[in-house]
């Protein structure tokens, strides 16, 4: 999830992927617990449920663009370029993931899990949780700024945070969207354990403006995300994943301009 960088104390690391771990284990309890919530929930409630947490993922967005547009990211490539290398990042992610239809081959993916795990569930309701989870757990500061964190040594403080957000995150996303979202837990140990590994063999590969615009970039994904869910538009949201790299790209590159 999306949140503002914040510091709970230290609490060490206790091994190397501890954070990720802590991660995993809080959104597969949260979904334990909203699939056992969600039987007692009729048709109209779990709908209202899934609008309003879209409505929520809109505001992690916006919140996310707005701490992205950041004064730090402004000192490394100008105070004009922000909003237009964020811009541009989510158009060539835009461009480059549609023409790798890479929302099909996210679907296909969670379809093949369907198939090999949850045979008997809804197979659009399965496909649409794994998703949809995916997504808000994995686009955002913390998972990235924690990831690499932990893989420094320099404690799970971050992850611990995010794992606090998405257990309760994932309670109410398994309660309306069903059994999808447990298995949204292998992309995220993927996807953070290998940011962590980045951390631990590169050390500080990204700048304080590149987290930024990639922050930044990460909420206009949230954003398209939650007026997905509550129903607004549907928006193609996989294939702008790789606006995520072309984010810290292009803020490399002006900076080097400049």
């Amino acid at each position: 999830m999306t949140t503002s960088r914040m510091n709970v104390g230290d609490f060490g690391t206790v091994f190397t992927g501890a954070g990720t771990v802590i991660n995993v284990g809080a959104v597969l309890a949260g979904a334990g617990i909203g699939l056992a919530l969600g039987q007692k929930f009729p048709e109209r409630t779990r709908t209202l449920l899934t609008q309003c947490l879209g409505l929520f993922t809109v505001v992690l967005g916006a919140t996310s663009i707005a701490e992205g547009l950041s004064d730090a990211l402004a000192a490394e490539v100008g105070p004009q370029a922000p909003l237009l290398i964020v811009l541009g990042a989510v158009l060539l992610g835009a461009i480059l993931g549609s023409l790798a239809g890479l929302e099909d081959r996210l679907e296909a993916g969670a379809e093949w899990l369907r198939r090999k795990v949850a045979r008997g569930a809804e197979p659009s309701r399965f496909v649409g949780a794994v998703v949809t989870a995916t997504l808000v757990f994995c686009v955002g500061p913390l998972s990235i700024l924690g990831s690499i964190s932990d893989g420094l040594g320099r404690g799970v403080e971050q992850l611990l945070v995010k794992s606090v957000l998405d257990g309760f995150a994932s309670i109410a996303f398994a309660s309306t969207l069903g059994l999808g979202v447990l298995f949204s837990v292998f992309p995220l140990a993927v996807y953070q354990g290998l940011l962590t590994l980045l951390g631990l063999s590169l050390g500080e590969f990204l700048s304080a403006g590149q987290v930024d615009a990639l922050g930044a970039t990460g909420g206009i994904i949230l954003l398209a995300l939650g007026l997905r869910l509550a129903g607004v538009v549907r928006i193609a949201v996989g294939d702008l994943l790789p606006g995520l790299v072309f984010a810290p790209t292009l803020v490399w590159i002006v900076a080097l301009a400049r």
